[in-house]
């Protein structure tokens, strides 16, 4: 295995996002037609989307559609919860966002996977890790054994956070006060899905989680978050940054090992 693949986290924006992308086609298309890994013949191609979303369009740029999750109490509250989110006003990264992107997943999932914060593709289709971080973890998670549609994954931020530049929108990392905004919903939601275990990718969302600041470095691994069971593992997009081929490949494994720990904690 050659490259690797994702997009946008945890230390500051990301400058060089075009390697990013070129990066994440490797990495999601370095084993097609290998049925030895669970992510073969996946492939990465850059979507332009306009601000139609997930919705716009048609034909092979739409970002398939989740099975619809059972109806029940609970999730009729996670559902009602959604609705919170889109209209929420609790910071001003509203204003310049398309849309909140609230959690997915099943209202009884056993593991719960939390990123720092929605990227451009995300903001644009209103789904939680559907652009190239997003495709990356698919397929660790793939790798790990662990089904994504039995997860429920979400954001500490529920908007994109991002800088302009001439067309394209950079990543910007979220201040401590927008994460402790947003905080709110990543607080109810934990409340109504009741999850077995927490997985915080990234220190972002290990910080919001636990109250303080987090080195996933030297924290990697099982962690409490107040009462809950937790995780820390690094970001899919943290692999992407990496300049190094061979770095990349070391750092996807380490990934795909710690997803392993989380569907046997």
């Amino acid at each position: 295995m050659a490259h690797l693949l994702p997009h946008h986290l945890q230390s500051g924006a990301l400058a060089a996002e075009g390697d990013g992308r070129r990066n994440a086609a490797a990495l999601l298309g370095q084993h097609a037609g290998d049925p030895a890994h669970p992510g073969h013949g996946l492939r990465f191609r850059p979507q332009a989307p306009g601000h139609g979303g997930a919705g716009a369009g048609s034909g092979a740029g739409k970002i398939a559609a989740r099975p619809a999750a059972p109806v029940t109490p609970v999730a009729d509250a996670v559902s009602a919860l959604k609705e919170e989110i889109a209209h929420c006003r609790r910071c001003p990264l509203h204003c310049a966002a398309t849309q909140a992107v609230p959690g997915e997943g099943p209202a009884d999932a056993a593991i719960m996977l939390v990123g720092e914060q929605p990227g451009d593709a995300e903001d644009l289709a209103g789904r939680p890790f559907v652009g190239p971080a997003g495709q990356l973890l698919d397929r660790a998670l793939a790798e790990a054994g662990l089904d994504r549609d039995r997860l429920y994954l979400t954001n500490a931020v529920k908007h994109f956070k991002y800088e302009p530049r001439g067309k394209r929108r950079i990543h910007q990392k979220p201040n401590a006060g927008e994460v402790q905004s947003c905080k709110w919903w990543l607080n109810r939601e934990i409340a109504l899905v009741r999850p077995r275990l927490i997985v915080a990718l990234g220190a972002t969302a290990a910080g919001a989680l636990s109250g303080r600041a987090v080195s996933v470095t030297k924290e990697r691994g099982p962690m409490s978050f107040g009462e809950a069971q937790g995780f820390v593992t690094v970001h899919p997009s943290f692999l992407l940054r990496l300049p190094d081929e061979s770095a990349r490949e070391r750092e996807y494994r380490n990934f795909v090992s710690d997803l392993g720990r989380v569907r046997k904690e």
